[in-house]
């Protein structure tokens, strides 16, 4: 080849070098760009939960205490949610209904004292764009993102109207809650006339915020002592509101799936553990962990008022449905944490509802704690029972943390409950999961 021929084909291929390495540089520096944009992402986490359940039959032990339907009517509620964001989303729940759930308008406030709200009238949600929407049989709903910037521990109101008749199908019985009905369409009215009030939840299930991105949620699964029964109403004396009181600087959100009644593996008084387990745990925006204290009523129910007929449970049974519970996490990569199951001695005594305790569930109870203290197959043991029971009667709730009816804690109980679960317990920093 001429010279004069190699020295342009050097030019050229310097040239091509030069502006292969600038392409090289701008690739580089926009994908740093763009993990840097990522870093600094907000992101949508479960700030407050209720699970949904479906209304059980008149025949059941208790009642749904329920109004049979609402039609021109607004349903006013209050959350308090544990980390804040500057955007929420609600979400609603159709999913016991059996016919559509018609939304005239959902509004989110503030709350004041009661059904009062602060700062004026509420702000309007919308769905797609749209204020009134049509929940199908079946579904849940979200709503778009609204700019309503919200501070750790806010108290919300979120006011639904119903403008056709509506059967409260799916609901949430043990709110400790109190919620309010109006007449016509007071969805963002700031003064709301109360028409009457009601102890359980209706339809609300899930408020999200747009936070920081290492945010993350721990979700507690249980019973109705996740669920807060024997807490003081409307002061947020649950033990996942403990703890979220005491997580909410740490940036760990805290969604409360307890379900008053709830059983690992039967049903009645909303689905068992491991049918809901995925949209009530694992389907949560942001979780890492869940805390599992579930099981007492398994052991409870059987034989007793709630379920006269049912023959007794297994220790064989229930560890079998654990071990799905913590084989669904895994494979999510949710860390899952086993709680022992509180001691029951005398629960409900003096009541219709007598019948829930006997020798026989004290030792299937035991045999459960065994397992889930020795077996080492949570990825981390909250002992509940080691810190609940009076070592004096082990089978029996501590006087100092009893609500009075030998089953539930009271708001001291559930404080203690919360304090027990520090951040090693829930997170493990840097760990994974162990495959099985």
């Amino acid at each position: 080849m001429p010279s004069s021929a190699r020295i342009r084909n050097g030019l050229t291929c310097g040239l091509y070098g030069k502006h292969a390495a600038a392409a090289l540089f701008a690739v580089v520096a926009s994908l740093s760009a763009a993990r840097a944009a990522t870093e600094h992402e907000e992101k949508w986490v479960t700030s407050w939960h209720a699970s949904p359940q479906p209304a059980w039959q008149k025949e059941f032990v208790l009642p749904t205490m329920l109004p049979k339907q609402l039609e021109r009517q607004t349903v006013r509620q209050i959350a308090r949610i544990s980390v804040g964001g500057r955007r929420i989303r609600v979400a609603l729940s159709n999913r016991y209904g059996s016919m559509p759930l018609n939304l005239g308008e959902v509004h989110v406030a503030l709350a004041g004292d009661a059904s009062s709200i602060v700062d004026g009238p509420g702000r309007q949600l919308s769905f797609g764009g749209r204020h009134a929407v049509v929940v199908p049989p079946g579904a849940s709903i979200l709503s778009d993102p609204l700019d309503l910037e919200v501070r750790p521990l806010s108290r919300l109101t979120v006011s639904a109207y119903l403008p056709a008749p509506t059967a409260p199908d799916t609901f949430h019985w043990g709110a400790q809650q109190t919620a309010y009905v109006a007449a016509g369409n007071a969805a963002g009215a700031s003064r709301f006339d109360i028409q009457h009030l009601l102890t359980g939840r209706l339809f609300l299930t899930s408020i999200l915020v747009e936070a920081a991105p290492q945010t993350r949620t721990v979700v507690a699964l249980g019973d109705s002592i996740t669920d807060g029964n024997g807490s003081t109403p409307d002061r947020d004396r649950r033990w996942p509101d403990y703890l979220a009181e005491r997580l909410a600087a740490h940036g760990v959100a805290v969604a409360n799936a307890g379900i008053s009644g709830a059983r690992l593996l039967g049903n009645r008084m909303g689905d068992n553990a491991l049918a809901r387990f995925e949209h009530d745990v694992l389907a949560q925006p942001g979780v890492a962990t869940v805390v599992v204290l579930i099981g007492t009523n398994d052991i409870g129910w059987p034989g007793g008022p709630f379920a006269p007929q049912e023959r007794p449970m297994t220790a064989d049974e229930m560890i079998g449905g654990y071990r799905q519970l913590i084989a669904q996490a895994r494979v999510r990569h949710v860390r899952i944490v086993g709680a022992t199951l509180l001691p029951f001695e005398g629960a409900l005594r003096g009541t219709p509802l007598e019948g829930h305790y006997s020798p026989d569930k004290e030792a299937l109870r035991q045999a459960v704690n065994r397992w889930i203290r020795e077996s080492g197959e949570f990825d981390a043991v909250a002992d509940f029972d080691a810190l609940m029971r009076d070592p004096d009667h082990p089978s029996r709730l501590l006087p100092a943390f009893d609500s009075g009816d030998h089953l539930h804690p009271g708001d001291t109980g559930y404080k203690a409950m919360a304090d027990m679960l520090d951040m090693a317990t829930l997170f493990s920093e840097g760990s994974v999961p162990r495959s099985r």
